[in-house]
């Protein structure tokens, strides 16, 4: 069955913040070669919340696929660190930044490694809060049960914070968690 991770960060009980969940994904779980980031038995990372790019850019550079001096020009129009992840850098998979969209590219990812390459990677999807509100995260969630996708992981950040305002269950992990189990 698919592996749900609900991290609560900025609050006094948190578990987690995201460099922490970087830190662990990239130097202690994932499997991968720098020297080939796309290789066809390396682990896939989705950041769904691609306004979240610069931890992702900061990850890969502390793995050694590029130079740290380089994360100085992020955002930079001359440079491809650009404010959301794209495919154009050889690290990423999919360009996110429409919220909710990453878990279904995940889980596309996912369906592809175990029933079709029959290989052994794992899809890591990284998703904020807010973005869980859109149809589309619970509709993979039912895909990914659907079809017992346990090479999948979704990491839900819980930091409650939307836009401009709370996301509407702020730090409800209970709920996120009742949810996810509902769809199995």
């Amino acid at each position: 069955m698919m592996k749900l991770t609900l991290t609560a960060g900025r609050h006094p009980t948190s578990c987690c913040s995201m460099a922490e969940i970087m830190s662990v994904l990239f130097f202690n779980t994932m499997r991968y070669t720098i020297a080939e980031p796309r290789g066809a038995s390396n682990d896939r990372f989705i950041l769904s919340k691609g306004h979240a790019a610069p931890i992702l850019y900061a990850a890969w550079a502390e793995a050694g696929l590029f130079p740290t001096a380089e994360l100085l020009n992020l955002r930079k129009l001359d440079n491809d660190l650009e404010g959301h992840p794209t495919p154009r850098l050889n690290f990423v998979d999919v360009a996110t930044g429409s919220l909710g969209q990453g878990l279904s590219c995940a889980v596309g990812m996912a369906y592809m490694g175990k029933y079709i390459d029959k290989a052994s990677y794992r899809v890591f999807c990284l998703m904020g809060d807010g973005e869980s509100a859109e149809g589309s995260v619970w509709e993979a969630m039912a895909f990914a049960s659907y079809y017992k996708l346990d090479n999948l992981v979704a990491i839900f950040d819980v930091n409650r914070l939307g836009q401009s305002d709370p996301t509407s269950l702020q730090h409800e992990v209970t709920t996120y968690k009742a949810r996810a189990e509902a769809f199995g």
